[in-house]
């Protein structure tokens, strides 16, 4: 039996977890849109958060300091099992009121559920006071 295949729809909604999770600040709400096992390569070179425990994990520590979050996201390709998508993110961090914009990236790996099994992202930074 053949995996079953992401649909931009279904890609477009989990996006739209995401986001709602990170302008939340929720790194349970977070962890539950990954498998159990999943991956999350935040970069490329360093060892990826491993399984949802470890992204709960990595969500509470980056979100912490984040206020005022914004996200947005548009998909580019499915095939098979894999989405890639555009995102983009802006927060003021609290600790010193830099306001920070990101844009990023994602190749994402879904599982027959529509969890995601694998993320790897990149993304770039710019800051103003």
């Amino acid at each position: 039996m053949s995996a079953r295949p992401v649909t931009k729809t279904a890609l477009d909604a989990w996006l739209a977890r995401y986001g709602e999770a990170w302008q939340q600040r929720d790194p349970a709400r977070a962890a539950a849109l990954f498998t159990e096992n999943a991956t999350y390569h935040e970069m490329p070179f360093e060892s990826p958060k491993a399984g949802r425990a470890g992204i709960r994990e990595y969500w509470a520590k980056v979100t912490h300091d984040q206020r005022d979050v914004r996200f947005s996201s548009q998909v580019l390709a499915v095939d098979g099992q894999v989405g890639v998508a555009h995102w983009s993110a802006s927060f003021t961090a609290a600790s010193s009121g830099v306001r920070v914009e990101l844009d990023g990236s994602f190749v994402l790996t879904f599982d027959d559920g529509g969890l995601c099994s694998a993320l790897r992202e990149w993304w770039h930074v710019r800051t103003s006071q």
